[in-house]
């Protein structure tokens, strides 16, 4: 699985050239999207099906500052699924530096934003999925 890489911009700087907190959320997204088409699930694909999964909650803990026009390199893992949630992990380095640790958790919804069980509704993106991630301790696997 290859890294996602990220030029910093200078639109993502503030006025100190610091790059703004609110980009490595936007990056982890670009990440996943990148992430899941390497592993052969194009979010598009999954739109197409009916599925759609928004994020439902986001953490980023900053360790160093970038600035434009830095790469930051992003690794994403899949934590951890249960049929309802996925969980990814990312960690952004600037060559050999750490510069932030992130974390999103993802529900599935239809177009409707009805909740889906993956396992009943879409037995084979559920496959693919928890193929990817370990499952989860307590899982909605049902």
């Amino acid at each position: 699985m290859n890294d996602y890489l990220h030029t910093v911009q200078y639109y993502e700087t503030d006025k100190m050239g610091i790059t703004h907190h609110s980009n490595y959320i936007r990056w982890m997204e670009e990440a996943r999207i990148d992430y899941l088409k390497q592993v052969g699930l194009p979010y598009e694909e999954m739109e197409e099906m009916g599925v759609f999964s928004p994020v439902v909650a986001a953490e980023c803990k900053y360790k160093a500052a970038t600035t434009f026009p830095e790469i930051v390199r992003i690794t994403v893992s899949p934590e951890s699924f249960n049929g309802v949630r996925l969980r990814f992990r990312y960690e952004m380095h600037q060559d050999d530096r750490l510069v932030a640790l992130g974390c999103s958790e993802h529900c599935f919804v239809n177009q409707e934003g009805k909740l889906l069980r993956l396992k009943r509704d879409h037995p084979q993106l559920y496959d693919r999925l928890k193929a990817l991630a370990p499952a989860d301790e307590g899982s909605a696997d049902r």
